[in-house]
């Protein structure tokens, strides 16, 4: 039996493919099969002692089922460790009940999935009250891992203005726009959101000067429905910004919608590979291979050009 290796599903083959180059271990297919009553049959690849499940969690019901199975299916073929890799993790909104009867869906995933595995590695948790990912997973290993070190590499290399202003969409952003302003020093600043829906939002600038004249990079950890993006574009070009770019963390909105942003005034749309999308920019491939490491019993092969 093979020590460690990964298995995806093919949204993710390209991805894990890559992964399993960077650390030197096999890549496995898992093959799932609709019934037309709408169950799901699932088949893993060759089983490995320690498995890495590479499996980012956008639309992610049918994919929680395939973890179930397939965990199922690994432990009983002989896997003593699962590692889950999920990139993006799902549920992580609702970690409260704002109304009788509500569902707490942090609670509810955390605990399925602590019971599946031994470890869950993420990046940026949509975490609100919860503040450690630890308490999210009873019981089990967790790992919460920042985008913004490799979001930084990467605008690094495209030798940002000196008077670039990076700019979060709401109060929530804050830690990870000041993060990497700092990596970048550039100034930062975040803007006021008010929720009205899911689709609908108004954003303010307490501090427009701050952005009048200069060039900016719009910072946000999830775009799903694009809302309060094209709202901070708007507050952006009302206050004077001379540029707009965008970098996204988890990028789960239509493709589609890439016009849209460039309708509302921003000029590029770049996000990290945390979820497979056109507007991937920004590999995660170094963070995974340097936090997975020590799954490997030794350290990981030199990267190649």
């Amino acid at each position: 039996m093979t020590a460690v290796a990964i298995q995806s599903l093919p949204q993710a083959s390209s991805d894990a493919t890559r992964l399993g180059a960077r650390l030197g271990i096999p890549v496995h297919a898992i093959k799932q099969h609709r019934f037309p009553d709408g169950e799901i049959q699932v088949t893993v690849g060759p089983c490995a002692s320690t498995t890495i499940l590479y499996v980012p969690l956008d639309q992610p019901n049918d994919k929680l089922i395939t973890i179930l199975f397939a965990a199922e299916a690994l432990r009983r073929a002989g896997c003593t460790r699962l590692v889950l890799l999920a990139p993006y993790l799902c549920y992580m909104r609702q970690d409260t009940a704002f109304h009788d009867g509500e569902a707490i869906s942090q609670k509810a995933i955390g605990r399925l999935l602590s019971d599946l595995v031994d470890r869950v590695v993420t990046v940026d948790a949509h975490l609100h009250r919860t503040t450690d990912i630890g308490a999210v997973f009873p019981g089990i290993e967790a790992g919460n891992l920042s985008a913004m070190p490799a979001i930084a590499d990467a605008l690094r290399g495209q030798r940002l203005a000196p008077d670039t202003v990076i700019v979060g969409p709401d109060a929530e952003s804050r830690p990870w726009v000041s993060d990497l302003a700092g990596r970048l020093g550039v100034a930062h600043t975040v803007a006021q959101k008010r929720r009205r829906g899911d689709r609908s939002v108004e954003v303010s600038l307490p501090e427009p000067a701050v952005v009048a004249g200069r060039p900016t990079i719009l910072v946000d950890d999830i775009v799903s429905s694009g809302g309060t993006l094209i709202a901070c574009a708007h507050a952006l070009t009302a206050a004077g910004a001379t540029v707009i770019d965008t970098v996204i963390t988890h990028a789960l909105f239509p493709a589609e919608m890439m016009r849209d942003f460039e309708l509302a005034g921003i000029r590029s749309v770049r996000s990290t590979s945390s979820v497979p999308h056109p507007s991937n920019a920004i590999l995660l491939d170094e963070l995974f291979a340097t936090t997975l490491q020590g799954e490997l019993g030794s350290t990981i092969p030199e990267a190649h050009p």
